[in-house]
């Protein structure tokens, strides 16, 4: 009963599964513009752009309601004449240096640039004091007596061969 129940289970989450990939499909930005030289623009400028809901994909990859918005927009300003520079520079004074897929270093992206290497250099640092603060415990662990190993080694060889 229990296996069915896990069946049942397995099966429900498969499909809901294909749902969702199914439904994230059709969500795709559609070509617009009957250009596909402008359709090949929008796709270059969005390979620059951050998707603010994914935040490790640009526009170009994600299916995402706000990234569709965004090529979109994107198509429109194309149309409309504005150059590849004029539309970053839209949306980074819209929503910041964040939604640039590589932020340039500057004193409030600073944080986006060393961040991974100061984390690293901490664990690093935390291993070695966790290191040597267990080698040291090892070191000033207590030693046994003489008497206390004459006492293991005859309960060792007292002890009866099981591994024959």
């Amino acid at each position: 009963m229990k296996q069915l129940f896990a069946l049942i289970a397995a099966l429900l989450v498969a499909v809901a599964g294909m749902a969702t990939a199914r439904a994230q499909v059709q969500q795709e930005a559609p070509t617009i513009a009957s250009d596909p030289a402008l359709e090949k623009k929008v796709n270059e400028i969005g390979l620059e752009l951050r998707c603010l809901v994914c935040q490790n994909q640009t526009i170009s990859d994600s299916n995402a309601g706000l990234a569709v918005d965004l090529k979109n927009q994107i198509r429109e300003q194309l149309q409309a004449g504005r150059s590849e520079k004029q539309i970053i520079d839209f949306m980074v004074e819209r929503y910041g240096d964040f939604v640039l897929y590589r932020p340039p270093v500057r004193a409030t992206t600073i944080a986006l640039w060393t961040g991974p290497f100061v984390l690293l250099a901490l664990g690093v640092f935390g291993a070695v004091v966790v290191v040597r603060r267990r080698r040291e415990e090892a070191d000033n662990a207590p030693q046994l007596t003489e008497a206390q190993r004459r006492k293991a080694a005859q309960l060792l060889q007292d002890e009866p061969e099981t591994s024959k």
